[in-house]
């Protein structure tokens, strides 16, 4: 599937800011189930000249300063993604074998992936996860048949609300309230998988806007999204990554992109900064993914210029 993706994001300063520094994740994944053909960030006014660098989680991060005042920003990430289908993903092991692995052995196998199952700024290991994960782990039960039970589960037990939470809002919060944003469902369902020493890591990106014929429109759409990739052992060494999306009930396929990964959202967050003034700011994000022709598909085509 060829997607075009248009992430917008506007701020407006009373009193203008004096300078500014800003960090942005907005440049998509590159890799087996997802490539990206081509990508444009835009800065207005412009910044300094823009710089990338790849962070511990892989995800390539664009610094850029104003060092002159200004009264608004505005950026536009504009990306042309082809995404493919992976493949079916194996049941996994049973979930307590997984969970035994990430232990630490003397001189057995080191795996990175042991590193999602610690805590994280905004998600806690905690007995109240454990407690509310704990019916979906039965006794022997594989990994990712427990993982789809506790995404069902976190699914029908959340409320969808815009108005109740922030993105500062604790994970265990949201788990008290029973309502949030995919952030909050997302940081739910990760605080459950590591308290029961499972590795599981944080995923952002988008949705695609307009749904198959036939099928509803997903929750989520015409905003960044974010999942949940929870991490499945293999019998020789190694493993693998499957998203699963609790904020829609079902694991994430082609019209899903990746944008970042990370521990939690504080990993990842579209746009981050130091300003200088600007005492009261308001801020307006819109995102947009449409299918795109395959004539779009050269990274030279109009839609996003190299």
């Amino acid at each position: 599937m060829l997607l075009h993706v248009v992430h917008e994001t506007a701020y407006d300063y009373v009193p203008p800011v004096r300078t500014a520094q800003h960090m942005a994740h907005l440049k998509p994944w590159d890799g087996a189930s997802q490539q990206l053909l081509a990508h444009r960030l835009t800065v207005e006014p412009a910044p300094t000249p823009p710089r990338e660098a790849v962070d511990v989680f892989g995800n390539t991060r664009t610094f850029f300063s104003l060092d002159f005042s200004h009264d608004a920003l505005r950026v536009r990430a504009e990306s042309l993604v082809r995404t493919a289908p992976g493949e079916p993903p194996a049941a996994g092991p049973p979930w307590e074998q997984a969970a035994e692995r990430m232990r630490y052995h003397r001189q057995a196998r080191y795996d990175p992936a042991a590193e999602f199952a610690f805590a994280s700024p905004y998600v806690p290991r905690d007995e109240a996860f454990a407690a509310y994960a704990r019916p979906s782990f039965a006794e022997g039960r594989p990994l990712l048949e427990a993982a789809r039970d506790l995404m069902h589960r976190v699914h029908g037990d959340f409320e969808y609300r815009t108005t109740v939470t922030d993105v500062n809002t604790p994970a265990l919060q949201a788990l008290q309230l029973r309502q949030g944003v995919c952030q909050d469902l997302a940081h739910v369902m990760l605080g459950c998988l590591r308290s029961l020493g499972l590795p599981a890591r944080y995923v952002s990106g988008y949705l695609l806007t307009e749904p198959p014929p036939g099928q509803p429109k997903l929750v989520g759409s015409d905003a960044s999204h974010a999942w949940v990739a929870v991490y499945l052992p293999a019998p020789g060494g190694g493993g693998a990554w499957v998203d699963l999306d609790p904020t829609n009930d079902r694991a994430a396929g082609e019209d899903y992109v990746t944008l970042a990964i990370g521990r939690d959202y504080s990993d990842v967050s579209p746009m981050r900064g130091v300003i200088h003034g600007g005492t009261n700011h308001s801020l307006h994000v819109a995102v947009t993914v449409t299918p795109a022709g395959e004539d779009a598909a050269d990274p030279a085509a109009p839609a996003v210029p190299e």
